[in-house]
């Protein structure tokens, strides 16, 4: 059974994981807008990655006999300056979203919570490959700079992914 503060904290962090999803929503419409399909599909597919995310955490808590409770989802910002400000958005979240996790696992580990923290292995593992692929598409953005072919490519490269594949 979850302690209190450990089911508050987690399902806090189900609604940033929702958060999470409604964010690269937004930034996939924005791509929609400025005619890059590929960004568009790449962040809607992360999208549906986040939503999992609150889902597992969800389910984590009834599996634990926790009660889930679900808060409020704040607007995400709409507007982006440029296909790079977008990455580099994603990027400064996948940050947060970590240092989230790392914080939730060390109350776990305080309260000697082992199965939370076998769960939330699970979750650092996955923001180290979450903050590496955004990272990445950051620094071809810089490099590609202001080459609208290079963009387009990249853009198809993005567009390329599968759903249920890893970002």
């Amino acid at each position: 059974m979850l302690s209190q503060r450990l089911q508050d904290a987690i399902n806090g962090q189900i609604q940033h994981e929702f958060y999470s999803a409604y964010l690269y929503l937004s930034m996939s419409a924005h791509f929609e807008t400025v005619h890059l399909p590929g960004c568009a599909r790449w962040m809607r597919l992360q999208s549906q990655e986040e939503a999992s995310h609150a889902m597992k955490l969800f389910e984590f808590v009834l599996e634990r006999e926790g009660r889930v409770v679900l808060q409020s989802i704040e607007q995400p910002p709409a507007k982006f300056k440029s296909s790079l400000n977008v990455f580099q958005q994603a990027l400064e979240h996948e940050r947060k979203v970590t240092g989230m996790i790392h914080r939730l696992y060390e109350l776990a580990a305080k309260e000697n919570d082992y199965a939370t923290q076998v769960m939330l292995q699970w979750f650092i593992e996955e923001q180290v490959e979450e903050e590496r692929t955004a990272s990445d598409i950051v620094e071809q953005l810089k490099m590609i700079g202001d080459q609208p072919a290079a963009l387009f490519l990249l853009d198809k490269e993005l567009g390329a992914r599968g759903a249920g594949e890893k970002a």
